[in-house]
């Protein structure tokens, strides 16, 4: 994956230092960490290149930066700033006792009433809006579980074994053509999309870039422990019917069985991971932690804001007969 191109002051300085060897750099002459459009993308973008710095890296970017000093220092304070990003949007749920946490994460995503894209692909869409709409997951569906697998060495006993049990089917249980990854490339080449590991990363919005953002925020930092496991709990719980209408609106659209099968085995194993991840894993979880409780609801609720963001992005760009990426002459590559 190549870096992209900067979006502002942050991403210029960032991405010059990162194509150098190694060193210690200070903080940027200024700090686009306010809210507005221009400083949010740029703020995003940066905070997704300090991540994928832990995943697959960048070609021609050393790999010796990922626990550099300086880079370290400053995905801190986008991190801060990102906390803040959140924390002005997500409210946070009251915390439950131990015992209620599987019935609270079932009455949040009940409560949940943001706009349907599934619901709109499956009915409305068209062939160029489907498409766009897998580029935009393509950023995260292409390295499908890894931010949640960072949970995995910070757990012990039940919920331990719940996690490693979801995620062992996210990776095609040890079968690499059944990997939800592997299966995702196969959608994009149905489409004429490039199915390779970040390729539409600079053609992508901020509220794409921070629906990863935040998985990788949760899952890099023990002390979000809890929230990452309410993510996924989230994730898992609110999948099986949107995928469902997907891989509808693609048979719609004239979509083969290839290209539907990503999400037509989401339909089956979400299901099963539903279950699993309320109460197996959050559920154990809260027993055992009875003071994350709280934490484990707001990383439910960071989940659904995030999704009904990226929802209410795509449909009112597309009401406008605009694109939904980055740019109106953001180009969606096609094989």
């Amino acid at each position: 994956m190549q870096l992209p191109a900067p979006r502002g002051p942050l991403t210029d300085r960032l991405f010059a230092e990162l194509a150098r060897p190694p060193h210690a750099f200070g903080p940027p002459p200024a700090d686009p960490y306010g809210d507005s459009c221009g400083d949010e993308e740029d703020a995003q973008l940066a905070l997704f290149v300090c991540y994928e710095l832990h995943y697959q890296g960048f070609d021609g970017v050393d790999d010796r930066w990922e626990w550099n000093p300086s880079v370290l220092a400053l995905r801190e304070r986008l991190e801060t700033w990102f906390e803040g990003w959140l924390a002005r949007r997500v409210s946070r749920p009251p915390a439950p006792p131990p015992r209620e946490v599987p019935r609270a994460l079932a009455a949040l995503v009940a409560s949940d009433d943001g706009p349907s894209l599934s619901a709109y692909l499956r009915g409305r869409g068209d062939a160029a809006q489907f498409r766009e709409f897998v580029v935009h997951r393509s950023i995260y569906q292409l390295k499908e579980a890894d931010p949640h697998t960072w949970g995995i060495p910070r757990l012990l006993g039940r919920p331990k074994a719940a996690l490693v049990e979801i995620q062992s089917d996210e990776y095609g249980g040890g079968r690499p053509e059944r990997m939800h990854a592997e299966l995702f490339r196969a959608t994009m080449r149905g489409l004429g999309l490039d199915d390779s590991y970040g390729a539409y990363l600079g053609g992508v919005p901020g509220v794409t870039l921070a629906i990863s953002n935040v998985m990788s925020l949760f899952g890099l930092h023990r002390h979000h422990r809890g929230a990452l496991l309410g993510h996924l709990a989230a994730f898992e719980m609110t999948s099986s019917l949107p995928n469902r209408r997907y891989s509808q609106g693609l048979r719609r659209l004239g979509g083969d069985a290839g290209a539907r099968r990503y999400y037509d085995e989401h339909v089956q194993a979400d299901a099963v991971h539903e279950q699993i991840a309320a109460h197996d894993m959050c559920g154990a979880f809260a027993a055992e932690h009875p003071g994350l409780t709280g934490d484990i609801l707001y990383g439910a609720a960071c989940a659904l804001t995030l999704d009904r963001l990226f929802a209410e992005h795509l449909l009112g760009r597309w009401r406008e007969g605009r694109t939904s990426l980055w740019r109106a002459d953001a180009e969606v590559s096609m094989r």
